[in-house]
């Protein structure tokens, strides 16, 4: 597009005296300082919020539960992601160059991969972990032990970093398209991820569709469950007054609760990564001509859903909210601090 004409972006090439050099896009200084703050932000939030999240659930003793754990080793990859992935792909979306190598190159897609799969696996454990909570609650102590929560959490991460570094280092999703990759893709100055139709079809389905659907379940089983719970509950409270069977129906309203912001949890992840799930899926065939704006746009949609969980946290439990004032007001520092009673 002609500069001349006003438009805020022209194009160049990355490299001036190399074979198949890749296009920059140049874009106008306000336009780059807006999404540069626009990105700088969103990495902000998310490793700050999600560095409360860690702090907080391993600094006081009351949130040592095998549901927070979980939470815990969600927010630790959500916090990686922040400071390990999104600034990387900031410059490479924004310049539209990459200038850090092959090698980093495939680094920083195998970190990008692995993580976003660790989020979606986590959060496919915790959804089981919230339906023995509330379908099932007199079994819940002796199922979700805390050893059996260390097996979920290696398997999400051991599972994940197999399908990041996996796929990328070995090249696997250049299998059926590698000819093609090379003549027509491939450029000097480029980091483009692409993949060829069983790869496609196989990382999607692993890393979101299934796992998605396994969600979906078990959250639509949990909320028939909860609405039932919560209707004998109200028939309850008209009729006991005991301390003892109060105590149950708090205990059970809680684990509903949980259960329901849990679920906010997923539908937003869903909400962020559907879109480029689906983008991915179908890129292969349609012979790769998804627009790279459009890639970037997703890509980072389901990042900033790295930076809700913790707003989501924030909102609806009041645990983390009291954990939050303590953090801030440095009250973490003094004696005895981590058997504050938060609830």
């Amino acid at each position: 597009m002609n500069a001349s004409l006003g438009s805020p972006e022209t194009v160049e090439h990355c490299y001036k005296f190399v074979d198949k050099p890749c296009l920059r896009t140049i874009r106008s200084h306000g336009l780059r300082a807006s999404l540069y703050a626009f990105g700088a932000l969103a990495i902000l939030v998310t490793m700050f919020g999600n560095m409360l999240v860690i702090i907080s659930i391993s600094h006081f003793k009351q949130l040592h539960t095998p549901t927070n754990y979980l939470v815990l080793s969600l927010a630790i990859a959500d916090f990686l992601l922040g400071c390990m992935v999104m600034p990387y792909s900031l410059i490479r979306s924004i310049e539209n160059c990459w200038y850090l190598g092959d090698l980093f190159c495939k680094l920083q897609a195998s970190f990008d991969f692995m993580l976003c799969a660790a989020s979606i696996f986590h959060l496919c454990f915790i959804s089981v972990d919230r339906y023995y909570a509330v379908c099932d609650p007199l079994k819940y102590k002796t199922r979700i032990t805390f050893h059996i929560v260390l097996i979920m959490i290696l398997i999400s991460w051991i599972l994940s970093a197999f399908v990041g570094f996996g796929m990328i280092c070995l090249e696997l999703n250049l299998i059926e398209i590698r000819d093609f990759y090379y003549k027509e893709i491939f450029c000097s100055g480029g980091c483009t991820l692409v993949m060829g139709k069983l790869c496609s079809v196989i990382y999607s389905i692993v890393s979101f569709y299934f796992p998605g659907f396994i969600m979906l379940c078990i959250y639509t089983k949990i909320y028939f469950v909860a609405t039932k719970q919560a209707r004998a509950i109200n028939d309850i409270t008209r009729q006991v007054h005991s301390i003892k069977e109060n105590k149950n129906i708090t205990s059970q309203t809680s684990e509903r609760k949980a259960a329901k912001t849990l679920g906010i949890v997923m539908g937003v992840f869903l909400m962020c990564w559907t879109p480029y799930f689906t983008c991915n899926f179908l890129d292969p065939f349609i012979a790769h001509t998804t627009p790279p704006l459009m890639f970037d746009t997703f890509f980072w949609l389901g990042y900033l859903n790295s930076a809700f969980n913790p707003v989501i946290y924030a909102f609806f439990y009041s645990w983390f909210r009291k954990a939050l004032k303590i953090i801030l007001t440095f009250k973490i520092f003094t004696t005895d601090s981590s058997r504050i009673n938060l609830f």
